[in-house]
C-alpha cells in the first residue's frame, strides 16, 4: 500500500549529504546488496548526474544509482533501485527511471542495462514495464555466473538490455 503524497514527492539529483540516508534506505530494501556508506557517498556525488533521489517531504523514499558505461556512452547502467516501504506500489521506480533518462546528461543514451537475479520478480517487472512504456526491446543473458564469478556465494546476475530507444531530454 502506498502512503506517499504525490504532491509532496520530489525527484532530484542526489547530493553527498544524501549518502547516509541512501545507505539506510538500501539496508531496508532486501534483496539489495548493501554497499558501504562510502560507496553510497560516491553514488551521490560522482554519479549524481545519472542517479536520482526521491523525497516525500523531507524523507528519502526512493533512490536509483546509475552510470554511463565508459566505453559505451550510449548505454546507461542502472546499478540499484531502492524504493522504501511507504512508496512501494506507487510507480515511483518507473518515474525515477524516466527522470534519469530525460536529463541532458543522458541525451546520447539509447540503451539501458542492469543486472537482476532470476528470482527478483519485482525488478524483472519494473524493467519490462519500463521497456514496454518506451517501446523498446528487452533481452537478457547471464553476465555474472554463480560459480564462475561469485564462487557459489551469490546467485547468477542476468544482464538485462533495453533498447534502442530515443527519449527527449529535459530543457
Amino acid at each position: 500500500m502506498t502512503n506517499i503524497k504525490e504532491q509532496a514527492l520530489a525527484l532530484r539529483r542526489p547530493v553527498s549529504e544524501d549518502g547516509a540516508a541512501v545507505f539506510q534506505l538500501i539496508r531496508q530494501c532486501p534483496p539489495l546488496d548493501p554497499n558501504s556508506l562510502y560507496c553510497n557517498l560516491l553514488q551521490c556525488s560522482h554519479f549524481a548526474a545519472t542517479s536520482v533521489a526521491a523525497f516525500d517531504t523531507d524523507q528519502l523514499v526512493g533512490f536509483i544509482s546509475g552510470y554511463i558505461i565508459p566505453d559505451r556512452p550510449n548505454t546507461l547502467f542502472i546499478w540499484q533501485v531502492a524504493v522504501g516501504e511507504t512508496a512501494r506500489g506507487s510507480g515511483l521506480a518507473t518515474k525515477m527511471l524516466h527522470h534519469i533518462v530525460q536529463r541532458p546528461t543522458c541525451q546520447a543514451v539509447t540503451h539501458m542495462e542492469t543486472t537482476i537475479t532470476q528470482d527478483n520478480q519485482a525488478s524483472w517487472a519494473l524493467f519490462e514495464r519500463f521497456a514496454d512504456k518506451i517501446g523498446a526491446e528487452v533481452t537478457s543473458s547471464v553476465m555474472f555466473d554463480r560459480d564462475t564469478h561469485f564462487a557459489g556465494e551469490h546467485d547468477s546476475e542476468h544482464r538485462v538490455k533495453i533498447g534502442p530507444f530515443h527519449l527527449n531530454s529535459e530543457a
